[in-house]
Order: structure tokens, then sequence, then C-alpha cells
């Protein structure tokens, strides 16, 4: 039997079931027929809450096709989602958790800050389970970028993702808010980044030098001298989409690195939206998305 301390949301006193499938059927039904009498709700309940695991995966979905031979754990308590220090889990297994870090907060350490950072803080989560756990960064966020992001709970799963990164990460979106109004309803920007010796990225045409970055943009809307863009990313470059805001001439607020003018929200205006993986061992599509925050939403008028 699996050690039952991996599965991080299973109090030491909290009731866990394990049972192997006999015979094929989909997941509600064998919840269901495992729980005679129970209400079909408080069974979603128990699906949606992340509380019923196969063969080592959170299971989530109720017309989930299972086969005979799958182990299934159904543990007293869910995923918590609450917010840990500025980060908050999306959803979480034994290979990868998906996260929404808020801006302010480090991905990783750094000679000023090492405790208080996203990595650490999750760091600590999953030790809280068994102290061998361990925690890979996949990729990172700017630390006054907020949104989704991923980590890996190996170092094979971080290997898969980052050697087959084209073919796993189906889609990267961010919205950003910009200085002034864009012309365009939607576009696309490619140029070669480069950083020099102030650790500033900037765009070069030395295409030897540099490393090739494509940035696509779509206007969601105008408001006074302020553009809601979102933006999807063809590749992933340091700082690759503040850059390309700036060579457009319309730099995101907040983001004075990169020769913004104003910073009405107190913060920068970007933020990690949508992200959708293959995953590293089912190979099953997953999509996260993060609501636009509430100080977009007020600048916007939305």
């Amino acid at each position: 039997m699996k050690n039952k301390s991996r599965y991080k949301n299973k109090p030491k006193k909290s009731k866990q079931i394990e049972i192997t499938v006999k015979e094929p059927m989909e997941l509600m039904d064998f919840i269901m027929k495992m729980y005679e009498g129970k209400n079909r709700n408080k069974v979603k309940s128990l699906l949606k809450h992340g509380q019923v695991v196969v063969d080592d995966l959170i299971q989530m979905k109720y017309n989930y096709k299972l086969n005979p031979g799958q182990k299934i754990i159904i543990n007293g308590k869910g995923i918590s989602k609450e917010k840990m220090n500025g980060v908050k889990i999306m959803f979480e297994d034994n290979y990868v958790i998906v996260i929404e870090k808020e801006s302010g907060l480090l991905t990783i350490a750094t000679n000023k800050e090492k405790l208080n950072t996203a990595n650490s803080i999750l760091r600590e989560h999953v030790k809280e389970a068994d102290p061998t756990n361990k925690l890979f960064i996949v990729h990172r966020l700017d630390r006054d970028t907020s949104g989704v992001m991923i980590f890996a709970r190996n170092k094979m799963v971080k290997e898969t993702f980052q050697n087959e990164w084209n073919e796993r990460i189906l889609e990267r979106a961010y919205v950003a808010i910009l200085e002034g109004n864009i012309p365009n309803d939607e576009g696309t920007i490619e140029s070669y980044l480069k950083e020099n010796r102030a650790f500033l990225m900037y765009s070069t045409k030395d295409t030897k030098d540099g490393k090739k970055a494509i940035t696509r943009y779509k206007v969601l809307k105008r408001v006074n001298n302020y553009t809601l863009v979102e933006i999807h990313l063809d590749t992933g470059r340091k700082n690759q989409i503040r850059v390309h805001m700036q060579n457009m001439g319309h730099s995101i607020i907040g983001d004075k690195k990169y020769e913004a003018k104003t910073n009405p929200i107190g913060r920068l205006g970007l933020h990690a939206k949508i992200i959708e993986f293959k995953h590293p061992i089912t190979n099953k599509i997953m999509r996260y998305e993060s609501p636009l925050p509430k100080e977009f939403k007020k600048l916007m008028k939305m």
C-alpha cells in the first residue's frame, strides 16, 4: 500500500479508505456504490474538494472511467484552498503543484530574501506531510507579477517539463494594463532579447547573441489612457512581456524598470492568467485560470 503520509491533506486522525477497483465503471458510480445511501451531492463534494485519489493522482471528474486493478483512496479532508503567505494551491498530486502567487512574492530566494518566497513556503508545506518530500522549480514569475505557476514534486517531473516544454505547455496567457491607448486591436511582436550588465533585458538585432522572443497580444478594453490586453507567449524569455510592451511604446503600468511613467494601482500591472499543460505522468490535459485581480478590475471599470 502507498505511503499514506504523501497525501498532504490527510490529518493524522482523519479516516482514510482504500479500495481496489474490481470492474469497469465511472468514478461517481463507484463511490456511490461504496457509500450506499449517501447523498449524491455529498459524493460530488468529495470530488470537488480533492478527497478522491486514483492511482496516486487526485481526481475530480465524476465521469472518470475506472479500470479493474486501479486503487482508490478517499481522504477525510481535501485540498486546502486557503492562502499561505501569498501562495494559494489550485491543484496538487504526488507529481505537480499548481499555485496562484500574489504580487510582491519572489519565486525563489535571492541574496536579499531567502525565507519568504513561493519556493520556501511550498517546500515547508510538502515537508509537513513527510520530511523527505522535495520540491523543484519548473519556471518562474517575476516578483511583482501575480498569477498561476507550476512546481514539480520530484526531479524527473521537473526535467520532463523543462526538456519537453513546448510539447507539455499548451497555453500560457497573461493580462496586462498598458500605458496609453494601443491603436491596433491585436498584433505580434518578435525580437531577439539580450541582458546588459545592469541585468536589464533589451531587444537587439544580433540574432547570434540574442534569444528569439515572440509575443502575441489582443486588446480587451480601453479606459481613459490605459489599455487592458491579453498576452500569449510563443517563447518564454526573461522579462519578455515587459520588454516587448516597452518596445511598442506602451509600458506596463507600475513598471518603472521598463520606462513606465504611471503606477495607478500600486503594483506591476501584469498577471499570469492561464496555464494549460499536459500532465508529465498521465498526459492528461490540465488547465488552470486565475481571475483578474480586483485592482485591475477597478482601474478598468469592470
